[in-house]
């Protein structure tokens, strides 16, 4: 990350990383795809713990609370990261590859979300509108925490769902 802060994404190659690490581009390329997975390394745990906390929530829980839920799980072992979470957003927003490729690891995380949701007895519709609207509540609730790290996170993304149902007209919107 010091890397990519001093020089920009552009301006860091796979060779500038393995250097200021101490390992080789073999060690690198055993852990990381590209440079690009740098960033997003921890996403299949991510999603792992967002599955599993889907199917450990009571089966009347609905779709959309349910998604919800998961990812609140998966959101708070974030808070560790702190300042790396708000130079890894700025990165991100400052790269159009970073911005696809963070598309891609959510869009693998949404299909994760839907399968587990149409487990739990949803239809593939249902389960794919409720995984699409969770992630959307999470990443407003992800900015914001960003944005106030001493915030909880749990009571960020309860508020973003209800702001998300009440600007479609959800259960408490007109």
């Amino acid at each position: 990350m010091a890397l990519f802060l001093e020089r920009g994404y552009a301006g860091v190659t796979v060779a500038d990383i393995t250097e200021r690490a101490g390992l080789t581009k073999r060690s690198f390329f055993n852990h990381f795809a590209d440079k690009r997975e740098v960033l997003f390394a921890g996403a299949a745990a991510f999603q792992r713990v967002a599955t599993d906390s889907l199917r450990e929530l009571d089966p009347a829980v609905g779709p959309v609370e349910a998604a919800a839920a998961a990812l609140t799980q998966a959101g708070l072992s974030l808070a560790e990261y702190g300042e790396f979470g708000r130079a890894r957003r700025e990165l991100i927003a400052s790269s159009t590859e970073l911005q696809e490729r963070e598309l891609v690891k959510f869009a693998a995380l949404s299909q994760a979300l839907q399968d587990g949701l149409i487990e739990r007895g949803a239809t593939p519709r249902t389960a794919r509108f409720a995984a699409e609207a969770a992630i959307t509540a999470f990443n407003a609730a992800y900015d914001d925490w960003i944005d106030q790290p001493e915030s909880d996170f749990a009571s960020l993304m309860k508020g973003s769902l209800e702001d998300l149902q009440s600007a479609v007209g959800g259960p408490d919107g007109r």
